[in-house]
């Protein structure tokens, strides 16, 4: 029992404190849910280039791009692969596959 209280506030508290954990946890998921939703392309291609994820991507002529990111403008991104650089408009990207 606690020392200011009724036996039944520690179990109400408990009950609380779980519902807020729950309303919190789903919230968050929420919120995630959103912001995946509102992402663009180029968030995208921002996130692999910090995870330094491996990509592959398609452009408007058909042709494959395969390395890491190394920077992502306005308007076009950099592939490194064995050495070589590759700069791709992302007006011209059709396709994006990431290997995590």
């Amino acid at each position: 029992m606690e020392p200011n209280g009724h036996p039944d506030l520690v179990h109400i508290g408990r009950i609380l404190r779980e519902r807020m954990d729950r309303t919190l946890d789903a919230e968050m998921e929420a919120a995630r849910a959103a912001a995946r939703r509102s992402r663009s392309v180029r968030d995208l291609l921002l996130t692999a280039e910090d995870r330094r994820d491996r990509v592959e991507v398609t452009t408007t002529d058909g042709s494959t791009q395969v390395g890491v990111i190394t920077a992502v403008g306005v308007d076009h991104l950099e592939i490194s692969c064995d050495g070589r650089v590759r700069l791709i408009l992302l007006s011209q990207v059709v396709g994006i596959e990431v290997d995590r």
